[in-house]
Formats: C-alpha cells, sequence, structure tokens
C-alpha cells in the first residue's frame, strides 16, 4: 500500500505556505518594501515645511517703506523730465519767439488788468443802482450824446483839421457835400464847417463864386474841423480819385492835418 504523495511514491508538497516570523508569508516577503519608522516619516514632513518656509517671500515693514520711497522718486523723475522739456524749449527759442511769447504775456495782463477795472465800474455801478445812480448817470451819458450827434453841444477830441484854399474860385457845394460825406462814412462824429456845425439837415448851395451852408455864406478858405479816428479819416480822404483829388483837379489847394485834440465849438440851434 502506498503512503501519501503521488503516484510515483515521492511525497507531495504541502499545499500551505510557510509564514515568516512577522507574519507575513515567504512569497510576500520577498516583494513587499521595508517598514519605515514614523519617526522617520514626521522628521521628513517637518524638514520639508522648513525648505518652504524659508522660500515663501515675506514683506517687512522696511521693504513697504522702500516701495513707497521708489514710488515717490519715480514720481519725482517724471516731474523733472517734464520741466526740463518745457526749459529747454524756451533756451532753444529764438529771440523773436521770445519777445512774441512776453509780448502776448503782456497783453493778456492788460486785458485782465482791464477787465479788473470793468468789474469793479460795474460793482460801483451796482452800488449806487439802489439809490437810482446809475439810472441818473445813464440819462445823462444818453443826453450827451444826443446833444453831440444833433450838434446842440461842443465837443472835443482827437480828429484832422481839413483846409480848403480855393484861390481860383473852382470849390463848389457839391464838392464840400463830398468832403462832408466822406468824413461822416470814415467814422467823424462831429463836422463844424467854418463858423457853422454840421447836422443830419446840412445843405449846400452854390453862391456865384461862394457857397451857402445852411443858409449862411461862406467865403474861402474852408475848413473843416472833424473829430474822429485821424487815421481812418485821412486815408480816406486821400483815396485814389476822392476829395483830395477831385479838390485839387478843381484848382484848390488841400491840406490835412491830425491832431490829437480837436475843438468844435460852433453848435445848432435847437
Amino acid at each position: 500500500m502506498s503512503g501519501p504523495g503521488d503516484a510515483s511514491g515521492a511525497p507531495r508538497a504541502s499545499q500551505e505556505p510557510r509564514r515568516t516570523q512577522g507574519g507575513a508569508t515567504a512569497g510576500e516577503g520577498a516583494s513587499a518594501a521595508p517598514a519605515v519608522p514614523e519617526d522617520a516619516v514626521e522628521a521628513s514632513k517637518t524638514g520639508l515645511a522648513g525648505v518652504l518656509d524659508l522660500l515663501r517671500p515675506r514683506t517687512t515693514w522696511g521693504q513697504l517703506v522702500g516701495g513707497v520711497l521708489c514710488l515717490m522718486l519715480g514720481f519725482a523723475v517724471v516731474a523733472q523730465v517734464q520741466t526740463t522739456k518745457r526749459d529747454t524749449t524756451f533756451a532753444t527759442a529764438r529771440q523773436d519767439e521770445l519777445v512774441g511769447i512776453l509780448s502776448d504775456l503782456g497783453q493778456r495782463s492788460e486785458r485782465l488788468r482791464g477787465d479788473l477795472r470793468d468789474l469793479e465800474e460795474t460793482k460801483g455801478k451796482l452800488e449806487r443802482d439802489a439809490q437810482g445812480g446809475t439810472a441818473l448817470e445813464e440819462a445823462r451819458e444818453r443826453a450827451t450824446t444826443y446833444g453831440l450827434l444833433a450838434g446842440t453841444l461842443p465837443a472835443e477830441g482827437p480828429g484832422i483839421e481839413l483846409r480848403i484854399d480855393d484861390t481860383r474860385h473852382g470849390v463848389r457845394a457839391m464838392h464840400l457835400l463830398d468832403a462832408l460825406q466822406e468824413l461822416r462814412d470814415a467814422g467823424a462824429e462831429v463836422i463844424q464847417i467854418n463858423e457853422v456845425r454840421a447836422g443830419v439837415d446840412t445843405y449846400f448851395l452854390d453862391e456865384q463864386d461862394e457857397v451857402q451852408v445852411d443858409g449862411r455864406l461862406l467865403r474861402a478858405p474852408y475848413v473843416l474841423l472833424a473829430i474822429g479816428d485821424p487815421h481812418t479819416m485821412t486815408t480816406a480822404l486821400n483815396i485814389p480819385g476822392g476829395v483830395v483829388k477831385t479838390l485839387r483837379g478843381a484848382g484848390a489847394a488841400v491840406s490835412i492835418d491830425p491832431r490829437a485834440k480837436i475843438s468844435v465849438s460852433a453848435v445848432r440851434s435847437r
């Protein structure tokens, strides 16, 4: 009789694996990693945390103050650059350009001073208006203006003296009328012809070798006093083919004398 085993009588290997002293099987012991102590794991975590803590950026009060100072320094540099650019612009400008700039600044300053004076005058008028002073002053100014235009008040101001010497008796009423109209068109505000104050209804008539103005007979030389801008009136009279040219063509000698002050004393009856 055969014992336990296979048919050849060799002993049969046991089917239960053997276990090592640590409790693992012989097959498991060959492939499993060695156990790591818990203290070593804990130490490894602590070391890694320390390295990460060293690499983490830290902000201190010194760094904040330094950053603010750098920012302020940057603004200062930009402002200095802009100022340098402006200084360079004036430094490289030509003399005539600098003179123009100074002249422009002077004109602006003068305009501002003029505006200030106007505002002060307006303020004074408004303060007097409470007592009726402004209304009274405006009424007086209006009456003066109407009196000058109507010729009922004497006048004084810059203007010209137009003198017409007519030794050949060639000057007629139409010549004096043309001179009056030309002066009015040139901005003359007040005009006197010899002893006659010119008005809106002034007329001229030929009277033999003389000229009648508003019913009064005038003799040469004819002197016209006109208050207005002297340069404008002189230019208007001397235009090619104008009044001066016509009068000289009639045989008269003509002279124009611009003055800073012309006094017109003749007045018209009311």
